[in-house]
């Protein structure tokens, strides 16, 4: 279905990223993987995408760095002569909750600089080339039920930098409309640890105890989104952001589940 396409994957050593690039290898792309820390296992990925018969390469770089960004982009272009999907996947994250007052400048400039300025930087390396061809695919990263610009206590400037993001698909997706390219945004639910890399047979017979009545979610539920919307014939589709999630809202489970703690 993308026999011949050239599509970048950033952040994709692990993950949700490496089980969507391993899907759009299944499609036919040659694909790039960058990674910052994970040299081994981004190596170990493109060999085993290049068992399935396409090109791939592994490039390390930061995509809160800029320079760092040209260099990918640059680098993808140069080897293979266009980025045609561009999967921004990428996006540093604290685990550690944290009220905004215990943030430091300095980390609330990398995580903006992350999650938001370096996709923007990205998207604007890669238009040039997909404008030429009047095709490409953007796909962004959010959160589930990031388009309602919710609050997100203890992830406050994560939740920012992605919130804006939401504004910003749209408004690429209208902007680049007539040149053939769709912008869109995937917003996973609470997937977690190794789950990002099972397919969906893999976890049918589980219960996740958090959602009653519904399996816990896979790295396959985000790559399936993102293979569809990659897809020719989904050129209709743009500026959206979907929820992949279960129909369930993680924020308030985690919110509400902290609150009983608590009390308790």
């Amino acid at each position: 279905m993308l026999q011949g396409k050239i599509a970048l994957v950033t952040g994709s050593a692990k993950g949700l990223g490496k089980t969507t690039a391993l899907a759009l290898a299944d499609l036919g792309c040659d694909v790039a993987v960058s990674y910052v820390n994970s040299g081994t296992e981004a190596l170990e990925l493109a060999r085993l995408i290049e068992s399935k018969g396409v090109r791939a390469m592994a490039v390390r770089a930061d995509v809160a760095v800029r320079d760092d960004n040209v260099r990918l982009v640059r680098s993808v272009a140069e080897a293979w002569g266009a980025v045609d999907i561009l999967i921004n996947n990428a996006g540093p994250f604290v685990r550690e909750r944290r009220t905004f007052d215990a943030y430091g400048l300095d980390e609330i400039d990398y995580l903006m600089r992350g999650n938001l300025l370096g996709v923007m930087e990205l998207d604007r390396l890669a238009l040039p080339y997909m404008r030429e061809k009047r095709w490409g695919r953007i796909v962004h990263f959010g959160f589930g039920r990031a388009a309602e610009a919710r609050g997100w206590p203890h992830r406050s400037v994560y939740a920012a930098a992605k919130v804006g993001l939401v504004s910003f698909t749209k408004t690429l997706a209208a902007e680049q409309a007539e040149h053939g390219v769709t912008v869109n945004m995937v917003c996973p639910g609470d997937i977690r640890g190794s789950f990002k890399e099972k397919r969906i047979d893999d976890v049918r017979h589980l219960t996740d105890e958090e959602f009653p009545g519904i399996r816990p979610g896979t790295g396959e539920d985000v790559a399936r989104v993102i293979a569809f919307l990659c897809m020719p014939q989904s050129d209709f589709l743009t500026g959206n952001v979907i929820d992949i999630s279960g129909g369930f809202d993680p924020i308030r489970t985690i919110a509400d589940a902290n609150a009983s703690g608590r009390n308790a």
